[in-house]
């Protein structure tokens, strides 16, 4: 909800599998996923995204309950850009959001 109040267009997805359809029909600019998704975790569901790629690249935010610097470091090399725990901040979920979407500013 806060992301549409912000001027977001956001799509859902209830389960990893979905999350990777949905992924290949919107193309999206950004992607916030959590780890612990049913079907699929969210580790896998990035990878598979970044195994699909698209005509410009994704920015994968992950949002989960797990925190430890190993769970942070398993995201990044499941290909994620950012990790956050939850309950992120939306303030600083907000000013990321703002920076990765900038025009002219393409994502890692």
């Amino acid at each position: 909800m806060l992301l549409r109040l912000d001027g977001h267009e956001v799509h859902v997805a209830t389960d990893g599998l979905e999350a990777v359809e949905l992924f290949g029909r919107v193309q999206p600019d950004v992607a916030i996923l959590d780890i612990g998704m049913p079907g699929l975790s969210g580790h896998e569901v990035a990878r598979r995204i970044r195994k699909l790629g698209g005509a410009t690249p994704v920015t994968l935010i992950a949002l989960t309950g797990w925190g430890q610097q190993a769970d942070k470091v398993r995201a990044a090399e499941s290909g994620f850009d950012h990790h956050f725990t939850k309950p992120v901040e939306p303030t600083e979920l907000s000013r990321l959001l703002e920076e990765d979407l900038r025009p002219g500013n393409s994502a890692p």
